[in-house]
């Protein structure tokens, strides 16, 4: 199905569109000093953007007829490829920049020869990534949205309204944030009844980081998936909308936070091959502290959603919106 391009977009269709043009060209914008390796900043600009994309391309599906050289899992494969590079980045500026200066003597010998093996994983992550930009398949990719771009083809849900598809949209990703089953590591649950304990200390913070690391991290990338998408809408919706997407962010925040810890000491004990605590105990303390820290800011949030009352009106947002003012998002630095 075939249309113009609208300039005051009412459907389905036509903020597919505009969100689609926007996130492709702002991965464009940078593509240029990611190959120069100018900026990690740019690296880090084009990744959001490849994800954005994505999550655009993935939450407006019911409304496109994308070529097959411009579908979701051909955006992911370079997304992934961009984000090897970018946690390296984000990894090497942590210890160089945080935690080498607090170290002792002894120990900030032992991360300064971890760093040169970094480094070198850096270099080898960063030839993939100029390959993976120069040959195909995504200059091939690139060409197929320019494409589509130009003449655009949408499939037969496009005409809906936006305001009355927006719902159904949204609330199966946010209800399956909802049911993961983090929301209950580390509470007590009896009879229906849920209790949070209001004092923790480190080592049982450990403790259940170990046994339920996994089931964290999955909403973590749940939460960054509910984002993406709640923000592909906000001009649709009120200042309470804004709220809850604030909340996601945090939370994808502090849980990002202890999964880089964890993924920080283990890039530390595979390179040392051996314990940290054992040669870097320094370092190891600090990060069973920093992710200390970050749980009891979780449980401020994962108390407040664990509120049915909360769960509740999170819903009734969703299913109320209000605005089609659209405002300008194309500036600014995106995380």
């Amino acid at each position: 199905m075939t249309k113009t391009k609208n300039s005051d977009p009412k459907t389905f269709g036509d903020w597919a569109y505009l969100a689609l043009q926007k996130h492709f060209q702002k991965t464009n914008k940078h593509e240029s000093d990611v190959l120069k390796d100018k900026d990690p900043e740019a690296l880090h600009q084009m990744r959001v953007g490849m994800r954005r994309l994505r999550t655009a391309v993935t939450g407006f599906a019911p409304a496109l007829d994308l070529p097959k050289a411009a579908q979701e899992k051909k955006i992911a494969k370079v997304a992934r490829r961009l984000g090897e590079l970018r946690d390296i980045d984000v990894l090497q500026d942590a210890l160089k920049n945080h935690y080498l200066p607090a170290l002792p003597t002894q120990e900030q010998g032992t991360l300064k020869k971890v760093l040169s093996t970094l480094e070198k994983q850096r270099q080898k992550s960063l030839e993939q990534v100029q390959s993976t930009l120069k040959e195909q398949p995504y200059p091939k990719l690139k060409r197929a949205f320019k494409d589509w771009l130009e003449e655009p083809t949408y499939g037969e849900l496009s005409e809906i309204s936006i305001y009355e598809i927006l719902p159904d949209l949204l609330l199966p990703s946010v209800s399956k944030f909802f049911l993961s089953p983090a929301w209950l590591v580390g509470v007590k649950l009896e009879a229906g009844e849920i209790e949070i304990p209001s004092a923790i200390n480190s080592d049982s913070v450990v403790q259940l980081l170990n046994t339920h690391g996994d089931q964290v991290h999955s909403l973590r990338k749940q939460a960054k998936r509910v984002r993406y998408q709640m923000e592909l809408f906000t001009d649709f919706y009120s200042s309470t909308y804004q709220d809850y997407l604030n909340d996601i962010k945090e939370i994808q925040r502090i849980l990002g936070e202890i999964q880089d810890s964890f993924v920080l000491a283990g890039f530390l004990a595979d390179t040392l091959n051996s314990e940290i605590t054992v040669q870097l105990p320094t370092l190891a303390a600090q990060l069973t502290e920093a992710r200390y820290q970050a749980w009891q800011e979780w449980q401020r949030l994962q108390q407040r959603y664990l509120n049915p009352q909360v769960r509740k009106d999170f819903h009734l947002a969703v299913l109320q919106p209000v605005s089609t003012t659209v405002r300008d998002t194309s500036g600014g630095v995106e995380q």
